[in-house]
C-alpha cells in the first residue's frame, strides 16, 4: 500500500452510508456489480464493472478522493485521486 496524502484529511470516525446499495442504479433500474462507499460523505456508488460507474462519478462530481469497498468481507480502499489502494 502506498502512503496517500489524503487519508489524514478523512472524517474519524468514518461516515455512516448514506443508503444500503448504488441510489443512482436503483433509479436507473440497473444493478451494481459491486459497491463502494465514498469515506468523505457516506455515498455509497458501483464500481467500475458496473454499467453506470457511479463511484468514479462521485468522485468526478465532488472531488471526494478515497473510497472504500462496501462489499461484505472487504475492507480496502481506493484513492481516486492517487489512483492507487490506501
Amino acid at each position: 500500500m502506498s502512503v496517500c496524502p489524503h487519508v489524514p484529511d478523512l472524517p474519524s470516525p468514518e461516515p455512516a452510508p448514506l443508503g444500503a446499495t448504488c441510489p443512482e442504479c436503483l433509479a436507473a433500474g440497473t444493478h451494481p456489480v459491486q459497491l463502494r462507499m465514498c469515506l468523505t460523505c457516506g455515498h455509497v456508488g458501483c464500481c467500475d464493472s458496473s454499467p453506470g460507474r457511479h463511484a468514479t462519478g462521485h468522485f468526478e462530481q465532488t472531488g471526494h478522493p478515497v473510497m472504500r469497498s462496501f462489499e461484505p468481507g472487504e475492507n480496502w480502499r481506493w484513492c481516486f485521486a492517487d489512483g492507487s489502494i490506501v
